[in-house]
């Protein structure tokens, strides 16, 4: 891995035949920074982020990213952007997404020789709008999200494109 650098563009620009993009080899990882009463800024559990993403790095044969590394990327973007951190009592945060793309010229089923590990913020309001209440669920047995002895335990976009058809479906 670089030493990777603070950026503001938002675009990746990878190849088009990039296995991302092909062959789903993709992870990603979302957490929050909140600030306290005090007005500083806490991240819950990174570490334990850091270890889903090396999990799912593992399951779809791509390199993981250090603990160390994923911790500092997250501080770093978590500095960069303190302004955006929403005051306490909010109940909004500063979302991070960390992503794990497999990228190059690759057409062909096999991992990546090469990987972007990237995190980008954005502030976001209450989860749970109005606070924590009774929701309405469907439950569909018409479509599975994430197959048994498939990517279920990894953190990767198709298990949640599988859950889109289900979700259209339901809000119908």
């Amino acid at each position: 891995w670089s030493a990777g650098e603070l950026t503001g563009d938002n675009q990746l620009h990878i190849s088009e035949s990039s296995p991302a993009l092909h062959y789903g080899q993709q992870g990603f990882e979302g957490l929050k920074a909140y600030r306290t009463k005090d007005g500083s800024i806490q991240l819950f559990r990174p570490d334990q982020n850091a270890a889903r993403l090396q999990n799912t790095a593992r399951r779809l044969c791509m390199a993981e990213v250090p603990t160390e590394m994923f911790i500092d990327a997250v501080k770093q973007v978590v500095k960069a952007n303190e302004d955006f951190v929403p005051p306490y009592g909010t109940g909004a945060t500063l979302y991070l997404r960390p992503l794990l793309i497999g990228v190059g010229d690759v057409i062909g089923v096999k991992p990546a020789d090469e990987y972007i590990f990237t995190v980008f913020a954005m502030p976001v309001g209450s989860y749970f709008k109005g606070g924590l209440a009774p929701s309405k669920f469907v439950i569909s047995r018409d479509y599975d999200r994430a197959a048994p002895l498939g990517t279920g335990g990894a953190k990767v976009g198709g298990n949640y494109a599988a859950s889109l058809q289900a979700e259209v479906g339901a809000k119908a």
